[in-house]
């Protein structure tokens, strides 16, 4: 039985559990990581297609579920625990050593997808491909451009590090229960270095939560509002002006390249 607190949707449509797949472009010199495996159903997909597949499930009920289905493939691991208290170093140093190959495979539950996607982004040395499902507004957001309605804080702490595809709509009676919304799958792959050269990425990062603290307003009243240095309308206005950007634009028709430009005035101005 499926777990409401859990957020469990168990996937069950073989069309999709394919696609998924192929999009993860496993190999026998791949190793998997899978988050969430449920009762298995896009695990024994996976172990027919990867060398090796690690599942990490929290919920201890389907563990004699997960071991009756994975019997057959001995290259596949369950690992009983909570996938946001792991050590994800740690825990490659000591599953996937001498895999070169890695990819993290999972049907994300939606209560918990935002912390997941950092934790990976985190980790992104770890982790060179991800292919999720997601709820389908988040797997917009994840693959916006610049100007759409859907790009944002989000889209940009994803695309700065990585490569977004979108893969496929999942409709609703792809899953048991079936959910209230339709789902997506997205391909995320590691960039070989951040799209843009920045002096602190944490000065980046916080730039751009400032700048879409309130996405109706410009970018000039959210930076004069949210900056806690040169935190002033008009110290705003110089910054944005000194970076090439109009101050009346607003936060979601900036590329990560002209935040990057905007971050490397306010460092330069700060360290002075």
């Amino acid at each position: 039985m499926p777990k409401k607190s859990l957020g469990q949707n168990f996937l069950v449509d073989r069309r999709v559990l394919e696609r998924i797949v192929a999009a993860a472009e496993l190999d026998r010199e791949t190793a998997v990581l899978e988050i969430g495996p449920g009762v298995g159903a896009l695990t024994e997909f996976l172990a027919r297609a990867a060398g090796k597949v690690v599942a990490v499930e929290l919920d201890r009920r389907l563990l004699p579920v997960l071991a009756e289905t994975l019997a057959p493939y001995p290259h596949v691991h369950v690992v009983h625990g909570d996938f946001l208290e792991l050590d994800l170093p740690a825990f490659f140093a000591e599953h996937f050593a001498g895999w070169t190959k890695r990819a993290v495979v999972a049907n994300l539950p939606y209560y918990v997808t935002t912390p997941i996607l950092f934790k990976l982004i985190e980790a992104r040395d770890e982790v060179p491909l991800c292919v999720l499902m997601v709820q389908k507004e988040v797997a917009a957001r994840l693959a916006a451009q610049p100007g759409t309605k859907d790009y944002g804080a989000l889209t940009i702490a994803v695309q700065f590090y990585a490569e977004v595809d979108y893969v496929m709509t999942v409709p609703k009676h792809a899953f048991v229960p079936r959910p209230q919304v339709d789902s997506a799958v997205v391909r995320i792959r590691r960039r070989p270095a951040p799209l843009a050269a920045v002096p602190d990425e944490r000065l980046f990062f916080r730039v751009v939560r400032a700048a879409f603290s309130q996405r109706r307003k410009t970018i000039l009243n959210n930076l004069a509002h949210n900056l806690e240095k040169g935190g002033s309308r008009a110290a705003a206005r110089a910054l944005l002006e000194a970076s090439g950007i109009d101050p009346a634009r607003r936060a979601e028709t900036l590329s990560i390249a002209e935040f990057a430009r905007l971050t490397q005035r306010l460092h330069e101005w700060t360290t002075r």
